[in-house]
């Protein structure tokens, strides 16, 4: 499928099992902790995507090899920060973090850790979305960073031990960068938080990956705790299923769909393993049986969903809502403005546009539902969620759904519109040369 142009899905439901895809957020984890390790580890499933791409080619540039091997990555630590790759300010190391966050944010601290010189590069969004809790605490540890507000970022000098004071209400992706990278120092360090942590199932996520890898972090009274000097080991490690891809096939369920969720694991430490609970609190019924996820459709009603832990789930929730009767109230999304879109807006403007009620308020939504919409044409705006969130609200439509920027799912989940359609949905390009 030529994901360049805009897709149209005409109203369907979806039947079958699906494969869920290794979890994006784990992966990228897991391949920085396999770089960091003085050895071979073999990292597996890894899915194809655009935000894997750039984690590996990042630490690619900075000494590490990664060669694929089936549906796995062989990735070899030992030549991290290695001479050749301990640039100059003259030749510093290019950095190409294409549009993913996880990559900016993890790899700033891990660069500044090893003493490169890295001049970190992106598009899309990334060149605009935050880095100065960075700016802030890593300069007084012995990094240098210099910007003129965003990309392109340039870290010099080495990273001293120390405490990082910083607030844990913008990302928990930055807290991520400095427990990943704290262990390599000399000394010991701390990590202070200066608000209240959002999204700490992701910190869960870290100190496991990097427990899995023989690195630890103590959680104190007001943030954590890490020795210094420790030693990343390698792995052979197994990558889990995505909870917040597996979300958009329980929305499919809530809204008449049939379907099998393979690979996902009940106990997991994801976040976004509260889609389950959420979509059955909206009406979905779900069912465990051998290990696979089963969703059908129930009675589909509002629900009040606080988003500060599960922030990527809003998209699909939201247009999910748009069919439940009553008022859906989405709260403590403030944070959704400064991701590849502002999610917020997006969000709304995708309701709108296929006929549905929503009132955008500065740190949530408020969505009055009905049992069909008419459908229409929406953008996607270039991002990935957005336009997968579009596709399922498509099955609860009357009429046909057509969405821009279809592309854009190659970011974290490239075959979406062939599994969609293999499992019964109606997803066709079109070809914006030919005319009617």
């Amino acid at each position: 499928m030529n994901l360049s142009d805009p897709v149209t899905l005409t109203p369907s439901e979806l039947h079958g099992s699906i494969v869920i895809p290794p979890s994006k957020s784990i992966s990228h984890r897991a391949i920085l902790c396999a770089a960091m390790a003085d050895g071979v580890s073999r990292i597996a499933p890894i899915a194809p995507s655009q935000d894997m791409e750039a984690t590996v080619r990042c630490i690619r540039a900075l000494g590490a090899s990664a060669v694929r091997d089936g549906d796995a990555l062989l990735i070899d630590g030992r030549g991290l920060f290695s001479p050749e790759h301990g640039a100059s300010d003259a030749s510093p190391v290019l950095l190409d973090c294409g549009e993913s966050g996880s990559t900016l944010r993890f790899l700033i601290p891990l660069a500044a850790a090893g003493g490169v010189t890295a001049v970190f590069t992106g598009r899309g969004r990334l060149p605009e979305r935050p880095i100065g809790c960075f700016c802030d605490c890593l300069p007084g540890a012995g990094a240098e960073l210099q910007t003129e507000g965003g990309l392109p970022l340039t870290v010099r000098g080495r990273l001293h031990s120390g405490n990082f004071s910083l607030p844990g209400n913008v990302s928990s992706q930055f807290i991520t960068g400095l427990l990943l990278a704290l262990p390599l120092l000399d000394g010991d360090s701390t990590i202070t938080l200066t608000t209240p942590l959002e999204s700490a199932a992701y910190i869960d996520l870290t100190l496991s990956v990097m427990h899995s890898f023989g690195v630890s972090a103590q959680r104190t009274e007001t943030g954590w705790s890490v020795p210094g000097n420790q030693h990343y080991r390698a792995q052979d490690y197994t990558v889990e299923g995505d909870w917040s891809q597996a979300a958009f096939f329980l929305g499919a369920g809530l809204l008449g769909s049939r379907l099998s969720l393979c690979g996902l694991r009940r106990d997991s430490a994801q976040g976004d393993r509260a889609c389950e609970p959420l979509f059955t609190a909206m009406g979905a019924v779900t069912r465990w049986q051998d290990g696979i996820l089963q969703v059908f459709p129930g009675e589909k009603r509002a629900a009040v969903i606080d988003a500060s832990q599960i922030p990527d789930l809003v998209p699909v929730l939201a247009a999910c809502a748009a069919f439940c009767p009553g008022e859906t109230q989405i709260v403590n999304a403030a944070r959704l403005r400064i991701k590849e879109s502002d999610r917020l807006q997006t969000t709304a403007s995708l309701i709108r546009s296929l006929g549905g009620s929503v009132r955008e308020l500065a740190d949530g939504l408020q969505i009055t539902g009905a049992p069909f919409l008419p459908g229409g044409s929406c953008s996607g705006a270039n991002d990935h969620r957005i336009v997968m969130a579009a596709a399922i609200a498509a099955l609860g439509c009357t009429g046909p759904v057509t969405v821009s920027d279809a592309h854009s799912v190659k970011k974290s989940f490239p075959d979406f519109f062939e599994q969609y359609n293999r499992l019964g949905g109606h997803a066709n390009v079109i070809d914006m040369g030919k005319s009617n």
